[in-house]
This record gives structure tokens, C-alpha cells and sequence, in this order.
């Protein structure tokens, strides 16, 4: 047992404490997500959303003439959430504390069948009220399988810093 927890690096990217980001570094994350009927109906279910362009094909198909919502579009709560999870390997290994998350902006429906990727600008760095630990503003960016762009929003956290936390 003290081989697997005395090397906690080996289990997480050797690259991703507070003296790893630099302002102004960009990031593609190496994943992609498509995004399933079953993603967009059991959540927007779960949290209870009852906008009915989430699960009325209907309604959407005969009472929309605007480009891209004459069809089902997936709850934005689903696409922000499947964003930070494609940039969590990269930004949120090493992170204590989520501080917040701001000015996020929809740009474009998302439907079933598209596959979203993600990208990260670092755009501050900041020392923390502990020594262990810095803050980091990230802002994420979310693109379809034709590289448009469907959501942008800013992420702040609270993240280890190597020299307390790393392998000695």
C-alpha cells in the first residue's frame, strides 16, 4: 500500500500544478464527447428542466424558423458540464477548491450526435492566503465537430502547488 500512495504523480499528469500554467497558455484537451440522446433526456429529467426544447421534437420542429432550433436542443447545464470534464485532466487534478465560475455564454445549440471538444486560455495567476496553493482563472471553450464555437465560460480554482504537495 505505500508504494501505490507515496507517488501520487504517477497517477496524475506530472504537468498540471499552479507552476505549470503560464497567463496567456492555451490548451486542446485530448478528448472529445458525443453528446447521446440519453445524456440530453436523463439529466435535463434528473434537474428537473421542463423547458420543452429539451424533450418536445414536436413542439421544436413546428414552431421554430430559426436556423438550428427546429430540432431538440440539449440543456446548456449539460454541455458547460461536459466542457469541464473534457478539461478536467489537464486543469483539475490538482485543485483543492472551486472558487467560481463566470461568464458563461452559450454561442450555439448543441444537438444530439455532435461531439464537443474543449480548449483552456490560462488568464491569471495569482497567489493564494496559503503558501501551498495559488489561485488560477481558466477560461474554457467548447467547440462542435465543425469547429464552431458553442460555449465560453471562466473557471476559478484554488490549486496545489507543486512544491508542497508534489513528490519529494
Amino acid at each position: 500500500m505505500s508504494n501505490i500512495s507515496s507517488n501520487i504523480s504517477a497517477r496524475t499528469s506530472p504537468d498540471n500544478y499552479f507552476e505549470n500554467f503560464e497567463v496567456g497558455q492555451v490548451i486542446a484537451h485530448a478528448r472529445g464527447k458525443t453528446v447521446t440522446e440519453m445524456d440530453n433526456v436523463l439529466l435535463t429529467n434528473m434537474v428537473m428542466n421542463t423547458a420543452q426544447g429539451h424533450f418536445n421534437e414536436h413542439l421544436m420542429q413546428q414552431s421554430s424558423d430559426i436556423p438550428g432550433f427546429d430540432t431538440r436542443v440539449v440543456y446548456g447545464g449539460i454541455n458547460f458540464s461536459m466542457v469541464i470534464g473534457l478539461a478536467a485532466q489537464d486543469t483539475g487534478e490538482q485543485v483543492l477548491e472551486e472558487l467560481g465560475m463566470d461568464k458563461i455564454r452559450l454561442k450555439a445549440p448543441v444537438h444530439h450526435g455532435d461531439t464537443l471538444y474543449a480548449f483552456t486560455e490560462v488568464l491569471e495567476k495569482a497567489d493564494a492566503d496559503r503558501t501551498d496553493a495559488g489561485i488560477v482563472c481558466f477560461k474554457h471553450f467548447g467547440i462542435n465537430q465543425h469547429d464552431k464555437l458553442v460555449y465560453e465560460g471562466e473557471r476559478t480554482v484554488l490549486m496545489k502547488r507543486r512544491s508542497a504537495w508534489g513528490d519529494r
